[in-house]
């Protein structure tokens, strides 16, 4: 079965040829600059076989994308989907697992603004991809449904309980498909079943970031909340505030609803405290060249780090006798200093650092603790696509009305 995996992005459409269930890529790569002209011209990446191209072509949107994604695999060896599987950032209180995609998009377009950047191309395109392919099954995952398994002590906001009811506010948590991935990975890597493992997953992008605690398997908290907002300080996000910040932005300085989101969103982080980059790399890369810039970047680092090992303090406490700490996207899995950083001085919560395994962890996934520590330290790569593909594959084997080619 020929799994073709599509991860849409506001401007850019992520994709995967992986054939199952052996999970052998066939081909892959990156959609970028879709929508509207930028100064650079839309390209394609696209690798196969080992080999990667970058073609040169107008993309006005995610279903022109898509077209010619198809066109690419087509040209590289015949290859075809026999099914498309979604990422969808938010399913909402509708969606609690992978679900087949029928006629009916009502529930679809429901969750549709709860992720305004995200949700609606990925919606258009799922669109696009039954007009072009109406008899192919479709299956969408989404980075919320992991997180279900929030208790209600732990998801609910003390607000009004209409408000929270007509609004449908509540912790939601995000990034669930790369710590579902992680935490199972873990587990292999350990020899430990699933169902018996308690880990800190530490999901440290170059852009976003939030940290999971797992119970038996299970995500019971998530650094995110309602929004991708809340939580760590991440590359243009301001993560945990204080929501009167956010009414004296109405009241005195900016009085556009949607102008405050951008600043919340796009104009706050690790952007808005160095003036200059939204990357914690380019930070740590000014702090070991020194200057009249150091100890402002240091400064920097220090309040990066330090909303990290606040939460990953209280996670390895809620979580009660961890197994594990896992690492993983860019920031987690390339980052040494960071990794170090976290985990320095934490030997009363069991970590202990081995710093040569740490600089130098090899092929992933790595143990990086020392031997005698009784929590696993791990670097384990994130693999969102491959996730999809495997949720969606075992989604299909377990359905008794769609039928697909083998």
């Amino acid at each position: 079965m020929n799994i073709l995996v599509l991860n849409c992005g506001s401007s850019s459409l992520k994709y995967r040829l992986i054939a199952m269930p052996g999970e052998k890529e066939l081909a892959g790569g990156e959609a970028q600059r879709v929508g509207p002209p930028t100064a650079e011209p839309a390209r394609i990446h696209h690798r196969v076989a080992g080999t990667e191209q970058v073609i040169t072509v107008g993309m006005p949107d995610h279903a022109a994308a898509f077209d010619e994604v198809i066109r690419l695999l087509a040209e590289s060896g015949g290859l075809a989907p026999d099914v498309l599987g979604h990422r969808l950032v938010h399913g909402g209180d509708r969606f609690c697992g992978s679900t087949i995609i029928d006629d009916d998009m009502e529930r679809l377009h429901a969750v549709k603004d709860m992720a305004p950047l995200h949700n609606p191309p990925a919606i258009g395109l799922i669109e696009a991809c039954k007009r072009r392919y109406p008899d192919l099954p479709q299956v969408a995952v989404f980075d919320t449904a992991f997180h279900s398994t929030i208790p209600s002590y732990a998801s609910t906001y003390a607000l009004p309980k209409t408000v929270r009811r007509d609004l449908e506010i509540r912790k939601y948590g995000f990034h669930g498909t790369s710590h579902q991935y992680v935490v199972a990975e873990a587990a292999k890597h350990l020899g430990k079943p699933l169902e018996q493992l308690n880990a800190v997953s530490c999901h440290l992008g170059s852009g976003g970031a939030s940290l999971c605690a797992i119970v038996r398997g299970r995500s019971v908290d998530n650094t995110m909340g309602y929004s991708p907002l809340q939580g760590l300080v991440m590359s243009t996000r301001c993560g945990d505030l204080d929501p009167a910040v956010t009414l004296q932005l109405l009241h005195d300085h900016v009085t556009d609803i949607d102008a405050v989101e951008k600043v919340l969103n796009q104009k706050s982080g690790i952007l808005s405290l160095s003036g200059t980059s939204a990357d914690i790399r380019d930070v740590f890369a000014g702090m070991s060249v020194g200057g009249k810039d150091q100890e402002r970047l240091r400064e920097i680092a220090s309040l990066y780090l330090w909303r990290i090992r606040k939460y990953l303090g209280a996670y390895l406490a809620t979580v009660g006798k961890p197994d594990a700490v896992i690492f993983t996207d860019t920031i987690g899995e390339t980052m040494p200093a960071v990794r170090y950083a976290l985990c320095a001085d934490m030997w009363w919560f069991g970590l202990q650092l081995d710093p040569q395994r740490n600089t130098s962890p090899g092929k992933l996934p790595a143990d990086i603790s020392a031997d005698n520590s009784p929590v696993r330290i791990l670097v384990i790569q994130t693999n969102e696509e491959l996730a999809i593909a495997r949720q969606t594959y075992d989604l299909l084997q377990t359905s008794t009305n769609i039928s697909v080619r083998i």
